[in-house]
């Protein structure tokens, strides 16, 4: 059974107007999209800024107020249980290593603050968790001691992963968790929060718009564009065989670093942009969003027009 399914959630937001405030129409950040996560799998949100990935999250979270929609956690449906609840078995790893830890705030005191709000531990218990947590995302116990602006930015990450793991949560949402690094810096992030995956059993639901990154690190994928689904499949099949428009049009701009091979990669991105022009209605409808999910395999989804069977 799933550790998480989402069915058909939909976030919208009002837009308001006139001396009554009145609401006169939504955005649709987020608009009836489905998914599922096997425990101790990593599950993988793409899609560039503005495409509702992270609106998902916060949704699912509790950070954001869900329109419509259903979130199963282990068979249970959260969306109508009490949030504190929740969040315990479910944490956020935030983009911005900088923003997301308070500054006048010893570590200390910020790796605590989850086991201060749902478990009741003496002092004692208390440090010596936060000393067996430094020392899991590889700190030395006396950095609880220290402010943020002690560490770089690879390891206020890693603080704020040990806050997120504090109280043994099932399953992790991390939004962006590497974008603000540089990236030798990302890759050691990645590495070790593969690592603790492992040794916890920890499931990921891993947002970015980065899909180099997503290659290593996701077993299933899900493309999002204007808030829907484009495409849906394994790590394999979204790299191997992308069937939307639009997932190429991704995969065309990850950069190759062999400079003997830009030529061909210039060929392959005026190519992928010819396709989109001659065939965009096959992909979009009048409004450009993306049509509703066909199956193309058991585990393989494309979003086409309802009289197009299969993808030339």
């Amino acid at each position: 059974m799933a550790i998480l399914e989402v069915k058909d959630l939909k976030i919208y937001f009002p837009i308001k107007a006139g001396l009554l405030n009145r609401t006169v129409d939504h955005i649709k950040a987020v608009d009836g999209v489905s998914f599922q996560i096997e425990q101790g799998k990593t599950y993988g949100l793409v899609g560039e800024s503005g495409s509702g990935k992270s609106t998902i999250g916060r949704g699912i979270i509790g950070l954001e107020k869900i329109t419509s929609g259903k979130v199963y956690f282990n068979g249970v449906d959260i969306t109508s249980k009490n949030g504190k609840e929740i969040r315990k078995n479910l944490q956020m790893i935030f983009q911005d290593p900088y923003s997301s830890l308070n500054p006048r705030k010893r570590i200390l005191d910020i790796i605590a603050e989850p086991l201060r709000n749902f478990e009741r531990l003496t002092k004692k218990e208390e440090i010596k968790r936060i000393e067996e947590l430094l020392e899991l995302v590889g700190l030395s116990k006396e950095s609880m001691m220290k402010y943020p602006h002690q560490f770089s930015g690879g390891q206020r990450q890693r603080i704020g992963i040990a806050r997120a793991i504090a109280l043994k949560p099932k399953l992790i949402i991390a939004d962006e968790p590497v974008s603000a690094l540089d990236v030798s810096v990302q890759a050691q992030v990645l590495n070790f929060m593969q690592d603790i995956q492992k040794e916890l059993g920890l499931t990921y639901l891993f947002i970015s718009h980065d899909l180099g990154i997503v290659k290593h690190f996701c077993d299933e994928i899900s493309i999002m564009y204007k808030g829907r689904y484009v495409e849906q499949g394994t790590k394999e099949e979204i790299f191997n065989h992308p069937q939307h428009i639009y997932t190429k049009r991704l995969l065309s701009a990850i950069p190759d670093m062999n400079p003997s091979n830009r030529d061909k990669q210039f060929r392959i991105r005026k190519k992928v942009q010819q396709e989109f022009d001659q065939r965009y209605h096959d992909y979009f409808d009048s409004e450009g969003l993306a049509y509703s999910l066909k199956p193309i395999s058991e585990t393989h989804l494309v979003a086409l027009q309802e009289d197009v069977q299969k993808v030339r």
